[in-house]
């Protein structure tokens, strides 16, 4: 169970737990509305894979979409947050972001997540470990650290290469502890880099129209082939938190796999961004929110096995995961909406002001 991401783009927003601890936007200048569009329909694929774990044995399609979602939509909400953590450099202000955006919510949701699956696992002694990320609190541990590593990123000469090289030591090291879920830490390290590595120009060339053209033949493609290797792989390598070791196959493969999962994974990130849409839509004041969707919809899809959503018989037919697969990008959906964000901001975005000292930037501003 353990380790298994606010406003309209025309008025100001706190950071998200994609954007903590970046730069503030220049004075004026409006978000991408392509930014909040990828943010949120990715967190609607995060959404709709956490559906389909029940439905997974009983249909060999869903296993196929199951694969083929978790190859792309954790991957590119990694890229696209270190493609934000750019200009992270360990400021006081951004500091402040990072503990009030980041750490506050792990603590909160930790703790929070920890109480009810105690319920919906029966397991009423469950510790409250803030070391052993529960759920989907490993992304907001794994952030903390790859945020905190950026200035290290910026200043070494090829930090894409050795990103790789770490995470596929990492897949040699089966003592590698569950503190603050270290093995995903490091696998998913590359696509974090990768964002940090990226300019506005690498996300003009993905907007191209050949580029979308050339996504649809891609991702036809990837879906075949996931639907082949069901039988034949091992899905649990796209959640990046176990040794080759601990997988059960030779240590050659954790290393290899890493690298084909990267190379895979990159190019349908590609192929998922060709597609967003670069314009304004009626989802794209949701994308500023997505750390209230992501962090949120988890209750819903423990709550929804305990509670017996998925006991009927029709929903293991198409009509029930058409079904599961409606409810749950709706559910996700309303959950980034500006109600809910003001409803839980106090524990998502505090401000905390009473908790810091007001460096020389502030003090000049309060004179």
């Amino acid at each position: 169970m353990r380790a298994s991401p606010t406003a309209s783009a025309e008025t100001p927003v706190r950071p998200s737990a994609a954007t903590a601890g970046a730069p503030e936007p220049a004075p004026g200048k409006q978000r991408d509305p392509f930014f909040d569009n990828a943010k949120y329909l990715a967190i609607v694929l995060v959404a709709i894979g956490h559906s389909w774990e029940p439905l997974r044995s009983g249909s060999r399609s869903v296993t196929a979409l199951y694969t083929l979602v978790y190859a792309v939509h954790m991957p590119a909400f990694i890229v696209i947050s270190g493609y934000f953590s750019r200009s992270f450099r360990a400021t006081p202000l951004q500091i402040r972001r990072l503990l009030t955006g980041i750490v506050v919510p792990y603590v909160v949701f930790e703790t929070a997540y920890t109480l009810f699956t105690r319920w919906t696992d029966h397991q009423p002694d469950r510790a409250i470990s803030l070391l052993d990320p529960l759920y989907l609190t490993w992304f907001l541990a794994a952030l903390f650290v790859w945020r905190l590593t950026t200035p290290v990123w910026n200043h070494v000469r090829h930090p894409l290469p050795l990103a790789l090289a770490i995470a596929m030591l990492a897949t040699l090291s089966p003592s590698i502890g569950n503190d603050l879920d270290l093995q995903r830490v490091l696998q998913f390290l590359p696509y974090f880099v990768l964002g940090l590595s990226l300019k506005p120009e690498h996300f003009q060339l993905v907007r191209r129209p050949e580029v979308r053209q050339s996504a649809v033949p891609v991702v036809g493609c990837a879906l075949a082939l996931a639907y082949w290797s069901v039988p034949r792989f091992d899905y649990s390598w796209l959640f990046h938190n176990a040794s080759a070791e601990q997988l059960g196959v030779p240590d050659w493969e954790g290393p290899l796999m890493t690298l084909a999962l990267f190379a895979v994974s990159t190019l349908l990130v590609a192929c998922f961004l060709a597609w967003v849409p670069r314009r304004r839509t009626w989802f794209t004041a949701l994308g500023a929110g997505t750390l209230y969707g992501y962090l949120l919809h988890g209750f819903v899809a423990q709550g929804a096995k305990s509670w017996g959503w998925y006991g009927p018989s029709w929903v293991q037919g198409p009509l029930g995961e058409l079904t599961v697969t409606v409810v749950a990008a709706a559910v996700v959906t309303a959950l980034c909406a500006p109600p809910v964000r003001r409803a839980f901001r106090f524990a998502m975005e505090p401000e905390m002001r009473w908790a810091f000292r007001r460096d020389a930037t502030e003090l000049a501003r309060a004179s």
